[in-house]
């Protein structure tokens, strides 16, 4: 376990989304210093490989070690750039993981679909131990995922699961803005080795 007081670099890895002043991810992201949001903004909603590139060239450049905020799709990216780049010249602390899609349904008419999704390599979603401490902070009224997938997605990835209520997709539409639940699961994490937990409730 890495001390807490450890310097490292807060690592924001967003969805498939444009850049929203209201999110909670950005909020964060301007409370926190030493903080890089992964530029992923203006990529196509269905290029996987260049969001992955992105966040390894944030995390390939960091001076210091690294812990990572996902979410959406961006705790895919994350997954999916743990499995084939992840090493130890910067390593990562842990990552918060919030409320992924398990992409066993549409997301929307806004978003590719499942099939061009599935083109582009972002399923199957990635089932392998992930090497470092992780959180998935899970809502139990998501549309774009169930729950029970997303509890056993946590325990492929060695994740800690943690209940975090009927929050929606976590986002501006479901009324997030602030989240401050980001800290304190944050706090867990970088007090957590690596080692999966049983699943617990955070109000």
């Amino acid at each position: 376990m890495m001390p807490r007081d450890t310097p490292h670099t807060l690592v924001i890895v967003p969805g498939l989304r444009a850049h929203v002043p209201d999110h909670w991810q950005t909020r964060l992201a301007a409370k926190r210093p030493n903080t890089i949001i992964v530029p992923s903004f203006e990529r196509d909603k269905h290029d996987l490989t260049g969001r992955v590139a992105d966040l390894h060239h944030v995390i390939d450049n960091a001076t210091a070690p690294v812990t990572i905020v996902a979410h959406s799709a961006g705790v895919l990216t994350t997954v999916h750039w743990a499995l084939h780049h992840h090493h130890h010249d910067h390593p990562v602390r842990g990552a918060l993981l919030a409320t992924p899609p398990d992409l066993a349904r549409p997301l929307g008419p806004q978003y590719p679909t499942l099939e061009q999704l599935h083109s582009c390599g972002w399923t199957p979603i990635p089932q392998t131990p992930l090497p470092f401490p992780s959180i998935v902070a899970a809502s139990t009224n998501d549309d774009l995922a169930d729950f029970t997938n997303i509890r056993t997605l946590a325990h492929t990835w060695g994740s800690r699961f943690i209940d975090i209520g009927p929050v929606g997709h976590l986002n501006p539409t479901s009324g997030y803005g602030d989240w401050p639940g980001a800290e304190a699961l944050l706090h867990i994490l970088h007090g957590m080795t690596h080692t999966p937990a049983h699943a617990n409730r955070v109000a």
